[in-house]
């Protein structure tokens, strides 16, 4: 008898395990194939930078990483995206739920990777990104439509398994990875 509530929080665990793991249907992620410009991103300029991020003006392809000076993962990823911005690719990046203080000392501290950079002070843009949570990160091509996300940090093994493939049908060039310590 005392093994009955352990069996049954197991088989709750395996029957919740697999509907999380198992593909959607209908193609996955419903954000694939949109076009950033028609998702009508609430942003807001962030004072100290001169360069926002208009989705409407931008020309692809280039990276869209949604992140905030409070997310652990995202002082992960950051050498990794200055290593990409050092290449030459177009990070423009959307500071989540952040205050603009914090923001401005994370990048004085680490330095900036954007070629853009606006604000989502409520998370409204975060919601029609489907973000969960940051950092996440969307290769969009030429024609302004996503083409891949990653959510979590970005790192040269995670760009080389996952994102190198769509970022290079975007129309990207590769990335060299050594200069990343």
């Amino acid at each position: 008898m005392t093994w009955f509530p352990v069996m049954a929080v197991g088989l709750l665990l395996a029957i919740f395990a697999i509907a999380l793991l198992r593909p959607s249907e209908g193609g996955g992620d419903p954000i694939l194939g949109q076009r950033v410009s028609d998702l009508g991103l609430p942003l807001e300029a962030v004072s100290f930078r001169d360069e926002g991020f208009d989705p409407d003006t931008v020309e692809g392809p280039y990276l869209l990483n949604v992140w905030a000076s409070w997310c652990p993962p995202c002082r992960i990823e950051h050498p990794y995206l200055e290593a990409m911005s050092d290449q030459g690719v177009p990070i423009y990046g959307i500071v989540y739920k952040d205050d603009e203080a914090d923001t401005a000392q994370f990048l004085n501290q680490l330095g900036d990777p954007f070629t853009g950079l606006a604000a989502d002070p409520e998370g409204r843009a975060g919601f029609e990104l489907g973000v969960t949570g940051p950092p996440e990160t969307f290769i969009v091509d030429s024609d302004g439509i996503i083409r891949a996300r990653w959510r979590g940090a970005v790192t040269d093994i995670v760009w080389i398994q996952r994102l190198a493939g769509p970022w290079a049908e975007a129309g990207g060039q590769p990335i060299d990875w050594s200069a990343v310590q």
